[in-house]
């Protein structure tokens, strides 16, 4: 691997005379030679945060439907083993580490929130997971070579906040907290992982709390056993309120005032008051049309940015010296977007038998403008307001895509099904690599890391992610089922439901419509409520009562020992919890697999 032989260029690091001897090994700060930065070191620590952070994410993702952002995760894993176990002591060189693992972890929200509509579709078998594998590599080649030429527009510039980049650069900054929030996350990681064990083996994944008291069914009273639950909604905090409040509407207002007024839905000639049977029948339903509905309006909301991205794009062609010696070479780049894009092309074309040349070349010049589009105004949307309309932007794409399928006499339903959201997966990954690089360059910006390390380090992790996330998709769905209760993957769902709309399939319109009339009044109040209000009605609600313990947990450490202890002490107890429970989930899916077969 290239090691970084050059300096930052005055943003927090002062140049180092190359020509000094190499640092002595120790735990203090390097005071003279040159800063590691893009080493082999970093880049193999990076690969395997990056599959670990992949993997727990992803699975997290599937149970909760929202991503999280694994940067964080992966400073401060970085810290624990590049300066507590290898007493390496560049910061930059741990950016680079994380800039890494995160590029690895990009294709998990992109992948996770397209590919398993396949699956819940019923069609596990009717596509090709190698080009659906080479697609997303393809895709996330693009959007990070798309991405790059505005880097010094919008960071350097526009100044634009990333508040996520800013939080990774804080924990890089202080060395020992670093450590010591290593020491935390793993210490609770292994806590977790033993409780997820536990439950597994025991088949105890839920307390009923409520029977007990002789309370109605209806009113859902059932905990989930889950730390990993906890730990998500300690790390949301406030932000998580609304998705508390979508659960608790459903069964503890809804549910009694359909008692009240006898209208509880009939079947066969008997009220449902089963929660289970209720969500199926009419929570679930409102909530996909409330995701969708939502994420329409976010993009809608995001639309306004183009003009600010337009304005990017237009002062960085002006400004000569958008590309100079930090950055990677611009010929560099076009050949990566020629290249990928070709890959593209031939993973549409290939993605169905039925697609043809031409369809697949509208498939791949679409996905291609889409995916140049989609990651500036998402690039734009997490640098102002840390919010990313991500789903709805992949909602869009494949809507497209579908209507391309449907040409020239269109083809069959289950191949233009297959043959839409493998592009538009391609399509998602390249957004979410776009928005991840930006907010890695944020955080380099403010700690004096070289852009053109960065960027070849975004590149060297991005290959790998979609390798990881499709096959960590076909463990867990031969072991839980993608949809289940247990993996009831929302984003995939909603996905799954519009394709059915579109279709044609038997799908209950008027729910759907309800819900995502109610989805889009909400995100036009604000950005994102629709979508996050619409995930508590959609989710089991054993699992929003577990998720409203660690929200309160997180209200109550801020309050009471400060919101230093809760971003120093909470956030990293809280990160390892969710990397415990997502690898001894996944462990046991494949333990499950091999015991199978």
């Amino acid at each position: 691997m290239p090691s970084s032989a050059g300096t930052t260029t005055g943003r927090g690091v002062q140049p180092q005379d190359q020509t000094l001897p190499p640092p002595s090994q120790g735990i203090g700060p390097i005071i003279s030679g040159p800063y590691p930065e893009l080493t082999p070191q970093a880049v193999i620590v990076g690969y395997i945060l990056g599959v670990l952070i992949a993997l727990s994410i992803g699975y997290a993702s599937l149970k909760l439907g929202f991503s999280i952002e694994g940067s964080e995760l992966a400073a401060i894993l970085g810290f624990g083993i590049l300066r507590g176990l290898l007493r390496r002591r560049s910061i930059v060189e741990n950016n680079v580490a994380q800039t890494v693992a995160s590029a690895v972890n990009g294709a998990s929200s992109g992948m996770m929130f397209s590919v398993p509509a396949i699956f819940i579709l019923g069609y596990p078998t009717a596509f090709n997971p190698y080009v659906v594998t080479f697609g997303a590599i393809a895709g996330a080649f693009l959007g990070i070579a798309f991405i790059i030429p505005l880097r010094k527009q919008m960071i350097d510039f526009e100044r634009l906040t990333y508040p996520g980049g800013v939080a990774v650069a804080s924990i890089l900054k202080s060395p020992g907290a670093g450590v010591e929030k290593a020491r935390l996350l793993v210490g609770a990681m292994l806590l977790s992982g033993l409780v997820h064990f536990t439950s597994l083996t025991t088949e105890v994944e839920n307390w009923p709390l409520f029977a007990q008291f002789g309370l109605p069914d209806y009113l859902n009273g059932t905990w989930y056993l889950s730390l990993m639950t906890i730990g998500v909604g300690y790390i949301a905090g406030r932000g998580g309120l609304a998705f508390i409040i979508g659960g608790y509407v459903c069964y503890w207002f809804l549910s009694p005032m359909l008692d009240l007024t006898g209208m509880f839905p009939i079947v066969d000639g008997s009220e449902v008051t089963v929660p289970s049977t209720l969500r199926t029948l009419l929570y679930r339903p409102v909530g996909i049309g409330m995701l969708i509905g939502g994420a329409v309006v976010g993009v809608a909301f995001a639309f306004p940015l183009i003009r600010s991205a337009i304005g990017s794009m237009q002062s960085a062609a002006k400004t000569e010296s958008a590309f100079v010696r930090d950055e990677m070479p611009i010929r560099l780049l076009y050949i990566a977007i020629v290249g990928a894009a070709i890959l593209l092309a031939v993973m549409a074309v290939t993605s169905a038998s039925e697609v043809g040349l031409l369809r697949g070349l509208m498939m791949s010049v679409l996905g291609t403008l889409w995916i140049w589009m989609a990651g500036i105004i998402l690039s734009e949307a997490i640098g102002r307001t840390n919010w990313s309309p991500l789903s709805g932007m992949t909602l869009v794409a494949v809507t497209l895509l579908i209507i391309i399928t449907q040409s020239f006499g269109g083809m069959d339903d289950t191949q233009a099904i297959v043959a839409a959201v493998t592009v538009g997966a391609a399509t998602c990954v390249a957004m979410s690599q776009a928005t991840d690089l930006m907010l890695d360059l944020k955080t380099g910006y403010l700690v004096g890391a070289t852009p053109r390390m960065q960027q070849m380090g975004q590149f060297m992790g991005a290959w790998l992610g979609p390798i990881v996330i499709i096959l960590l998709i076909f463990a867990l769905h031969g072991a839980y089922g993608l949809g289940s209760d247990k993996l009831p993957a929302p984003q995939g769902q909603a996905l799954a439901s519009m394709v059915s709309g579109i279709m044609g399939g038997d799908v209950p319109a008027e729910k759907y419509l309800a819900g995502a009339l109610l989805g889009a009044l909400l995100s036009a109040v604000q950005g994102g409520l629709g979508i996050t209000v619409g995930l508590g009605f959609y989710l089991p609600f054993n699992i929003v009562l577990t998720y409203s313990i660690g929200t309160l947990l997180r209200e109550l450490s801020d309050r009471r020992k400060g919101p230093d202890w809760s971003d120093n002490k909470g956030i990293p107890i809280a990160a390892g919890l969710i990397v415990g429970e997502a690898l001894v989930g996944v462990g046991f899916a494949v333990y499950m697999i091999a015991g199978a077969g």
